[in-house]
């Protein structure tokens, strides 16, 4: 059957996703058709289209994260049957299209009070604060935390997470109306980074101490900043690269600055099993379903203005979670 799908012919800026016709075959063992009703936008999307991180080959399409219907198994599918509503976040890229053979161990069944746009805005974005936060770094009540770049879909659900579980949340942003955002997400704090020095207000917000912990998916451009706001043995939490990947440093630096501790994460390492992917997606659905969190989709491109999505996504003009529509 053909499908409508983005993809890229060569490396580069939004201008390289071109919307085909493309051939997708039965799905194959252990594999299931997933008819796409709302597709999911994270940077990792823009590190695929510019070659920061590797594709499988050219042309390829992009996406990691959808959620639709299942329409079809392949042989020794016990997963889902046809007709369930699922979620997925997965590989190979390739979920900005109408439809996709999806691994069935890596989909999850939608909860019924759970819309597709919401499902598919908050999979990788909810597990990832999952893991951050209870598995990377386990906060406790009573932590204060920094966290960049929190007007985004991840911040902004980090923020409500963090504020529910009683940590206080300073966060980072670069306007007015996105600080408000996030102070009605939760966030206790906000720094307005192109105005305020960073490290200087959270010191001044910690009483000298610095955070225990910096959740930082910016990257080249904040690096030295989240160093400079922890306190000692504080740990630094990379897990994205919206301004580039930081440049190399001396190791000597983390001993220099307290004795600091530097992980890279990625939510792949932490839903390697099925069953670690169920119980990170049960949490997050829990805490949908409990209130506590609530997503916001800012925005809602159509397949076809995929570029339109990248340039907005990449000049910093969205707010929460973004979702393209087949």
């Amino acid at each position: 059957m053909m499908v409508r799908a983005v993809r890229v012919h060569a490396l580069g800026g939004p201008e390289v996703l071109r919307v085909e016709e493309v051939e997708l075959p039965p799905p194959g063992p252990g594999e299931a058709r997933v008819r796409h009703r709302a597709i999911g936008v994270n940077f990792i999307d823009t590190y695929h289209r510019s070659g920061l991180y590797a594709l499988p080959a050219l042309p390829h399409g992009i996406g990691m994260e959808g959620a639709g219907i299942v329409e079809e198994l392949g042989e020794g599918v016990t997963e889902v049957k046809v007709g369930d509503r699922v979620a997925y976040v997965a590989g190979p890229p390739g979920s900005y299209s109408e439809a996709r053979n999806v691994t069935a161990s890596r989909l999850v069944r939608i909860p019924p009070n759970v819309r597709d746009d919401l499902a598919a805005a908050v999979m990788l974005k909810g597990m990832t604060v999952e893991y951050l936060i209870h598995r990377t770094f386990p906060v406790a009540p009573g932590m204060t935390v920094l966290w960049h770049a929190i007007a985004g879909g991840v911040g902004l659900i980090a923020s409500q997470w963090l504020s529910h579980l009683g940590v206080t949340v300073i966060g980072t942003t670069s306007s007015e109306s996105k600080a408000a955002l996030a102070i009605e997400h939760g966030c206790t704090h906000v720094i307005d980074y192109t105005r305020e020095d960073v490290v200087a207000r959270v010191r001044e917000l910690t009483d000298g101490r610095g955070v225990p912990v910096v959740y930082d998916s910016v990257g080249k451009t904040t690096f030295d900043v989240s160093l400079d706001c922890l306190s000692r043995r504080g740990m630094l939490v990379g897990f994205g690269n919206a301004s580039g990947a930081p440049a190399p440093f001396d190791p000597m630096v983390l001993a220099k600055k307290g004795s600091l501790f530097y992980t890279r994460a990625s939510l792949f390492d932490y839903v390697v099993t099925r069953a670690e992917l169920l119980e990170s997606a049960s949490k997050v659905f829990g805490v949908m379903g409990r209130g506590a969190v609530k997503v916001h989709v800012g925005q809602n491109f159509a397949l076809d203005e995929a570029r339109a999505c990248h340039e907005a996504l990449e000049s910093r003009g969205t707010r929460g979670a973004t979702v393209l529509t087949p």
